[in-house]
């Protein structure tokens, strides 16, 4: 059909109930691109991700070269740009709702600063698709027929043109977004090779616009990055060519100084270096190991069957801390919990926050063994484990803090932010233990860090809800609803996206098919890891999707775990 037939079709419907609205689904035909409607949403107030709208544009007609997608990552940096222009116009043109519930509007899921794989943008041969979301207009249930027409006829249209035809495309900017992420790309997979598990590059703008925003700090009032001499590296980039920067080591890093110096702003750059940002981010060029986590305190969480005997044991009446089971775990509990998960799925890097961190999980000064002995404290501190978990494990750790310098003795290197300037002062740190000896006995240094394995219970992940209807759905980063379960996914602070948030929760659905009673956690998360490697999020849907966006394994595994009805086996 062509848009003129379309526009014949919507005239008629002025003033019918919303209903009406579903005689549209079908294809047609622009000339310049081609609209398919695969499904409308029967009520102008539910949300965006129950319409599927398809624009299919030819490649040909787009600036896109075969080189720029030769490689996973410049595919799906180019992806990326493309759902970026598309939201841009769509705001700017049709980003006000105007009628009932979400009339009105046509958006697409709106990025971040991180630049991702995403289902609202795919390229199949030789075409560049965007799944986008038309809210059809409405007074209450009332269609609104001729504002139906300006949106699909207008206004779509020259969203499209604007965002994806080649004369209003800037190529350099294309280029430049591509060449930003091979770049951080390179650099990641290059830090193994040189004994790093950080880059802070020089010039870097870390501070953020605000406690609720990711983006950059204006750069007018703000201090660039620039390394000590003593950890400066220097790395030639594949399209940046030689770049210096702070490179932290394997081992065991203290970023430290006093309050508002810069130490947390570090430490959080260094948690969202496992992805890639968007060239004017500031952090293009700070990256981490894929396999870095952070963890942290969360008081009241879910816990199921976990070994944190390497942390906790002894406790009152005996309970066995090798198959730990709560509904509502205490703050030192959910950190120890935390890093077994982590450690479970292949962390190799673990990052904390003394501000986010349980304190008698931290350390138990001189002053407490001497009042509370050992036989009395089930809890055995972090910083009696730090150094087993490095020399047995592999396993980094990066610590901001400003109030506990027993750390000093089990450091390799401590990076002092001074008004947002790091400076190297390992050796005089150490310097300081060595004048000033710790009197503190070192804990329960000899027991094994050996966690028991998981085997998940497929019927414990059921999408189903109370009254038996299916029921997977977020409105928010930080919250999932699967089946009876309200998910809070709060402590995870490498989740960025809502659209992440929703791929998690379609992911959990998927994993029930590798849940066989005999496969470990770890192994079924990297099955479904890899089938989504393979073939892209579509998997995650019988329905086609524009709302979902690349996860790590790590939040996958997390998620899971805080759901309350999540049952396994131990092994």
């Amino acid at each position: 059909m062509t848009k003129d037939q379309l526009q014949k079709r919507i005239t008629p419907l002025d003033g019918k109930d919303y209903g009406a609205f579903q005689s549209l689904i079908g294809t047609y035909d622009f000339k310049q691109f081609a609209l398919i409607i695969d499904q409308i949403p029967k009520d102008p107030y539910a949300p965006p991700h129950t319409g599927i709208y398809r624009v299919q544009f030819p490649l040909n007609d787009t600036i896109i070269e075969g080189e720029m997608i030769d490689s996973k990552i410049g595919e799906i940096a180019c992806r990326d740009f493309y759902a970026r222009q598309f939201f841009y116009n769509s705001t700017k043109i049709a980003g006000k709702r105007r009628g009932t519930g979400y009339s009105g509007i046509i958006t697409i899921n709106e990025p971040e600063q991180t630049i991702l794989a995403r289902s609202s943008v795919v390229i199949n041969e030789n075409i560049l698709e965007i799944r986008c979301f038309v809210g059809l207009p409405a007074s209450r249930r009332n269609i609104k027929a001729k504002l139906a027409v300006k949106m699909l006829l207008d206004e779509l249209p020259e969203i499209v043109r604007l965002s994806l035809h080649r004369d209003h495309t800037d190529r350099d900017q294309l280029l430049s977004h591509i060449h930003t992420a091979i770049d951080a790309e390179f650099l990641r997979e290059k830090l193994p090779d040189i004994g790093l598990v950080a880059f802070v590059a020089d010039g870097a703008i870390l501070p953020r616009e605000s406690g609720t925003s990711d983006r950059a700090m204006n750069r007018g009032s703000v201090i660039p990055f620039k390394s000590p001499e003593s950890l400066k590296t220097e790395i030639d980039l594949p399209y940046a060519g030689k770049t210096t920067g702070m490179g932290i080591p394997e081992g065991i890093t203290l970023l430290v100084g006093g309050g508002y110096h810069g130490k947390s702003t570090l430490l959080q750059a260094i948690e969202m270096g496992v992805y890639d940002h968007i060239a004017g981010d500031g952090r293009e060029q700070c990256v981490s190991l894929a396999v870095t986590v952070k963890v942290r305190a969360y008081s009241g969480r879910h816990v199921v069957k976990t070994d944190i005997s390497p942390f906790i044991r002894n406790l009152p009446f005996r309970e066995d801390t090798s198959d730990f089971t709560t509904e509502n775990a205490s703050g030192s509990t959910s950190q120890a919990v935390n890093i077994i998960e982590a450690m479970e799925v292949g962390a190799k890097v673990i990052l904390m926050d003394e501000d986010t961190c349980a304190t008698n999980f931290m350390i138990r000064d001189m002053y407490m063994q001497k009042l509370v002995k050992k036989s009395d404290e089930p809890i055995t501190s972090y910083i009696d484990k730090v150094r087993q978990l490095y020399v047995e494990k592999k396993i980094s750790t990066i610590l901001a803090l400003g109030g506990v310098g027993d750390y000093f003795e089990v450091a390799d290197n401590v990076i002092q932010m001074i008004k947002y300037n790091p400076e190297d002062v390992s050796a005089q740190a150490k310097d300081i233990i060595r004048k000033y000896p710790t009197k503190r006995i070192k804990e329960d240094v000899e027991y094994p860090i050996q966690p028991k394995a998981r085997i998940p219970v497929p019927e414990s992940v059921d999408p189903m809800s109370e009254h038996r209807k299916w029921r997977l759905y977020t409105t928010e980063v930080n919250t999932l609803h699967f089946g009876r379960n309200k998910i809070d996914l709060t402590d995870l602070e490498q989740l960025i996206e809502l659209s992440q948030t929703k791929a998690i929760g379609f992911s959990m659905l998927y994993a029930r098919k590798y849940m066989n009673g005999k496969r470990t956690l770890k192994q079924v998360i990297d099955l479904v890891m890899a089938d989504l490697e393979e073939n892209g999020l579509d998997i995650l849907s019988e329905k086609i999707s524009g709302h979902f966006a690349q996860f790590r394994s790590f939040e996958l595994a997390f998620a899971l775990n805080r759901m309350r009805s999540f049952s396994v086996n131990q092994i």
